[in-house]
């Protein structure tokens, strides 16, 4: 899976007449063995010890190429940091978020899908996309 972001994120600089750098590859390999959520800051931070050299600005421009050749998504849950998680074609998921301490839960139901499209279907509506966040408190701060 690594492999195939790596080469579609590469596919996708040559097709925009950029150059691959030694820079957005650190930050590639650092953003694919991390966390699903994660924001520029905690990217930053985390390249900064071994690459001190990697800006803010790089990393926070890389990302954007990173959603932008569909490698990963933007997401935000309304605490003013855009996040970033790996897409996977084909896959979808859902958010809990704890409104105490952040922590973020992915799930799938597929009672939920199904209503979803019997909702949509009883308005002559068709999905093309969507997002469901559910806010709460999580067991730990509970």
């Amino acid at each position: 899976m690594k492999h195939a972001k790596k080469n579609k994120f590469r596919l996708f600089i040559a097709q925009k007449g950029l150059k691959s750098t030694r820079q957005r590859d650190i930050i590639l390999d650092c953003f694919l063995s991390s966390s699903r959520h994660i924001s520029i800051e905690e990217l930053y931070l985390k390249l900064r010890s071994k690459n001190p050299n990697i800006g803010y600005a790089t990393v926070y421009r890389t990302l954007k190429l990173f959603a932008e050749s569909g490698i990963a998504r933007e997401i935000q849950f309304g605490d003013g940091q855009t996040r970033y998680e790996h897409a996977n074609e084909g896959e979808h998921h859902d958010h809990l978020v704890c409104t105490r301490c952040g922590t973020i839960i992915e799930f799938e139901n597929q009672d939920i899908e199904q209503l979803q499209q019997e909702v949509a279907g009883a308005h002559g509506f068709q999905i093309e996309n969507h997002k469901l966040e559910l806010y709460g408190i999580c067991a730990k701060c509970r």
